[in-house]
């Protein structure tokens, strides 16, 4: 990527992702939540339709019906992002806001 190409909230990029059980790296879909200082926070995104999460569809960008894991988040750093695939509509970020919102409500 890039480097003077900033990256938005709602972004969803493909970028290298190391799995919780594994040390494997893997390029993977995710969505970007926010950058500061060439480091983007960013949730995974699974095409594993069984797993929790907000559903997002190939209509909306998707290459396949997948959702999107806000349980699985991850800092890394922008050199790991690839490219950038498609953003997300204004309903579905406001959605992906309300459920953060509702996960870290819990530190009040």
């Amino acid at each position: 990527m890039k480097i003077g190409i900033m990256f938005k909230p709602g972004d969803v990029v493909l970028a290298e992702l190391q799995f919780t059980d594994t040390f494997e790296v893997k390029n993977r879909p995710a969505l970007v939540l926010f950058e500061e200082y060439d480091n983007v926070v960013v949730a995974g995104i699974t095409s594993n339709l069984k797993m929790e999460g907000i559903r997002l569809t190939k209509k909306e960008g998707a290459v396949k019906e997948s959702v999107i894991k806000l349980n699985y988040l991850f800092t890394i750093s922008r050199i790991m992002i690839k490219k950038n695939l498609f953003s997300l509509s204004k309903e579905k970020k406001r959605i992906v806001y309300e459920e953060l919102i509702n996960k870290l409500s819990m530190l009040r």
